[in-house]
């Protein structure tokens, strides 16, 4: 009972940092069965039924945008595709619940042996003086004060598990951004009847003083994009069974394979959807998850590990990536980062890559730093070249940009080089090695639909997702899916990688 006392106290006394819808945030575990979201000063906050008795208390703060309209549209987007959040928040809940369980079980037992060590080591006898002595006191003024200040104790302890002031008292970073005020508004009534207000957000709450004209335009804006993100994506995933996708033989294993996601999270249950109907038990990520990098978009990269579950997952950066944020956050979370080294790949095979060496922002120019793409190139067929040498040859090569793999190909010491970057499909194309080895080099397009850097709700030109199947160790087929701007969704022929002895 001590032990449950204190490990409730704890863990709803308890917080994490975390970033959270692109914002550096806190966050609070309650027993209200509702997830609340502190935006700050200027924005309504939110409200709703998380379907639970364990609740969330979210406090937005800092991040980095170009406008309103791109941090609404950024909101509305990660709505209609809450997966990779919603992973998020319940991995750092039950982290928190398991640290209070074993710190409540250690201060419990902490205590209580306290407690029998004090009451053993006077001695029989000095025990029976003890409890004597502590009868009689009982009965004096001074016993009974005794009394009541434990009893005060084990009630302020009650109350200090029950925190019945948890709904009223902003957090501690709420009052230093501004306070907000205001009854709780269902978002309906908060835009008004010329807004429709899609079925799964009628419960939805807003508070908060932000009601002019311009609050509610974004909130509008935002819903729009909300409906239109998740039909749009929902009716691509129901067009997937529908797909004359190849069939695996038993001895064979597809992967599939993205490239420049550039932060659309919405493509992420598509790219899942294509890789389940394709009997794909493995992704291999080409790169440009991101648009900058930067901490506050590890939201697309929660959404794709999400969306990635269950699967073997491998992954390269991109250019976009650059930095060291995106290659950590993925390896943290399960990922293998090729690094330059011969690992074991999908089906038996063994795979290679590395970092792109470039580094772009948010424009369309690329900066080569250090080590120039000429270079990189040039020293994954040395290791490409000396791994086939000492009898483990390469069977993929993953890389951002396929230009990396041409030297490797060159001197024919890979099987496949797959990437993506250019943001358009190109190949399968052979290529014959100086040894006579042969060798194919192939460029999936955007799988996040990018025209640009930034690329968040519906596609802006043609998405693709690649299943790759291997077979005794080697790639053996390619079949390119790609869904278009209006939402056709094509499987394209099964282009099989036959060797010039299979093909005679």
């Amino acid at each position: 009972m001590l032990a449950a006392v204190v490990s409730t106290w704890l863990f709803l006394s308890s917080e994490r940092q975390v970033v959270l819808a692109g914002h550096d945030s806190v966050l609070r575990p309650t027993l209200s069965g509702k997830a609340i979201i502190h935006t700050g000063p200027v924005l309504p906050d939110v409200r709703l039924d998380v379907g639970g008795p364990v609740g969330v208390d979210v406090t937005l703060g800092k991040t980095e945008l170009r406008s309103m309209d791109e941090l609404f549209e950024r909101y509305a987007v990660l709505g209609s595709a809450p997966d990779g959040q919603r992973a998020v928040v319940v991995e750092m809940v039950e982290s928190m619940l398991v640290a209070a369980v074993l710190r409540g079980a250690a201060i419990s037992l902490t205590i209580v042996a306290g407690v029998v060590l004090i009451w053993r080591l006077p001695g029989s006898s000095r025990r029976a003086d003890l409890r004597r002595q502590l009868s009689a006191a009982t009965r004096t003024r001074h016993g009974l004060t005794a009394a009541g200040v434990g009893a005060v104790t084990v009630s302020l302890l009650a109350v200090a598990v029950w925190q019945p002031w948890g709904e009223s008292i902003a957090p501690a970073s709420d009052k230093e951004a501004g306070p907000v005020s205001g009854d709780w508004t269902l978002l309906a009534d908060f835009l008004g009847p010329e807004i429709p207000v899609p079925d799964e957000l009628a419960g939805v709450e807003v508070r908060g003083d932000a009601y002019a004209n311009q609050t509610r335009r974004l909130v509008a804006s935002a819903v729009d994009t909300y409906n239109s993100s998740r039909t749009f994506y929902e009716k691509v995933v129901e067009k997937v069974p529908d797909l004359a996708l190849r069939e695996p033989a038993e001895d064979e294993t597809v992967v599939a394979l993205v490239s420049d996601r550039h932060d659309n999270v919405g493509m992420d249950s598509v790219m899942r959807a294509i890789a389940d109907e394709g009997g794909a038990t493995g992704i291999l990520g080409g790169g440009d998850d991101t648009s900058t990098g930067s901490d506050w978009e590890t939201f697309s990269l929660d959404s794709l590990t999400d969306a990635s579950d269950g699967l073997d997952k491998w992954a390269v950066t991109g250019n976009h990536d650059h930095g060291p944020t995106v290659g950590d956050y993925l390896a943290d979370r399960g990922w293998t980062m090729l690094e330059g080294e011969v690992v074991d790949g999908p089906g038996g095979s063994t795979l290679l890559g590395a970092p792109d060496p470039r580094t772009s922002g948010l424009g369309n120019w690329i900066d080569e730093k250090g080590v120039s793409l000429e270079d990189a190139g040039s020293k994954l067929a040395d290791i490409a070249c000396a791994s086939k040498e000492e009898g483990t040859p390469v069977a993929t090569l993953l890389v951002h940009d396929p230009a990396l793999g041409r030297e490797t190909l060159r001197r024919g010491c890979a099987t496949l080089v797959v990437g993506g970057h250019r943001h358009v499909h190109q190949g399968p194309t052979e290529v014959t090695g100086e040894n006579g080895e042969t060798g194919w080099t192939y460029t999936n397009g955007t799988t996040g639909g990018a025209a640009y850097a930034f690329a968040m709700g519906k596609i802006r030109r043609t998405a693709e997702v690649t299943l790759i199947t291997y077979a005794d160790g080697l790639p053996v087929g390619l079949q390119s899916i790609e869904l278009e701007t209006n939402g056709a969704l094509t499987a394209h022929e099964y282009v099989p990688l036959e060797r010039p002895a299979e093909s005679e």
